[in-house]
């Protein structure tokens, strides 16, 4: 059922780059399939590796010689960026041709696996707890931050939040004691706080979260449009392949903004039927970390469930105007490689673990 879940997640996306791009690619590159032949590419390797992943049991991936080297690549990883040309003003990518890879989307995965691998070690019943700050908490939230650190370097600050976000589940599931949580909370306030208001681009983007009318051809215009799009789309939407809002008026149509289009063109029905598929990929992540038969699998499981389920909600927030632009595609449908093939690794290890769940 996950399996199917995710299918149906990939055959939306696919669907909705094509509709949302095809008239921009038309402009830029000379034809509409531009970046459809693209996603279906990167459709076609993430679902190769996906199957390959799931046929592996994910207990041969809890041993040390794969958990460090993992984390130390996507370290580099994070580095190497800074030595490379800007993007879009940004240190975000390794660009190879036409290809292009996001080292900030692989750290979601290191993450996610090295906490699961010190988790497991520390609630052993020989292990030294979680609450250990020494032995446990400094260990485990060390290299987070550092890698969260280099994120919000690039700068990506909605990647780097969510990684951080995922962690502070996977410790609190894991038995972590509220008054670190809430001191984390309240050291993170204005850390945040200065990441925004001394960040000019930032700010704006702020501004226009609380009050998008108030430069409706500047700051605000992306979530006006966005709005537009999704109110147009009324209760059955306007047609697939018919939607206004993505010919030149909504930034980003097929990328961080695909919902909206989605929403135009299908409606309320096509809305909640994404917003359910997610909702039953989230109840079959969480089923198989509660029945994983260890707690790796179960940490696993749980990470990954959080990082799609968040990554969802947090696109779909920005989309509704709940939450300021932070540029986080939408799982599985969004355009883009590097978010797409992560998430279907990451796919790959929950089935294998749902695969050995009781």
């Amino acid at each position: 059922m996950l399996f199917g879940a995710t299918l149906a997640l990939c055959l939306v996306g696919a669907i909705m780059v094509f509709s949302s791009s095809a008239v921009t690619a038309h402009d830029q590159y000379g034809s509409g399939y531009h970046f459809l032949i693209r996603q279906l590419f990167w459709l076609g390797l993430g679902l190769g590796a996906m199957m390959q992943v799931m046929h592996t049991d994910y207990r041969r991936l809890r041993r040390p010689e794969f958990i460090f080297p993992a984390v130390f690549v996507v370290l580099v990883m994070l580095v190497g960026v800074f030595f490379l040309d800007k993007s879009h003003a940004t240190h975000r990518w390794f660009r190879l041709g036409g290809a292009s890879l996001q080292p900030s989307e692989l750290a979601k995965l290191a993450v996610i696996f090295y906490l699961a691998w010190l988790l497991e070690l520390r609630r052993r019943p020989e292990g030294f707890g979680v609450n250990d700050w020494k032995r446990s908490i400094l260990p485990a939230i060390a290299p987070v931050l550092v890698l969260v650190g280099l994120v919000v370097m690039e700068p990506d600050l909605g990647t780097a939040v969510e990684i951080f976000l995922i962690a502070v589940v996977m410790l609190f599931v894991a038995g972590l004691d509220w008054k670190y949580i809430a001191g984390t909370a309240v050291a993170t306030i204005p850390i945040i706080y200065l990441l925004i208001a001394r960040v000019p681009y930032r700010y704006e983007r702020m501004l226009a979260f609380l009050d998008p009318t108030s430069d409706p051809q500047g700051r605000g215009f992306q979530l006006i449009q966005s709005l537009i799009a999704v109110g147009s789309g009324g209760f059955t939407g306007v047609g697939l392949m018919e939607s206004k809002q993505k010919l030149f008026y909504l930034p980003e149509a097929h990328t961080d903004f695909i919902f909206a289009v989605l929403c135009e063109e299908l409606g309320f029905i096509g809305g909640v039927t994404v917003l359910a598929l997610f909702a039953f990929y989230a109840w079959r992540g969480m089923r198989a970390a509660y029945r994983a038969p260890d707690e790796f699998g179960r940490f696993l499981a749980l990470g990954i469930s959080v990082m799609v389920l968040s990554q969802f909600l947090i696109n779909l927030g920005v989309v509704l105007g709940m939450l300021p632009t932070k540029g986080i595609p939408l799982p599985f449908i969004s355009y883009g490689g590097s978010s797409l093939i992560v998430m279907l690794l990451a796919t790959g290890v929950l089935l294998s673990v749902s695969q050995h769940a009781d």
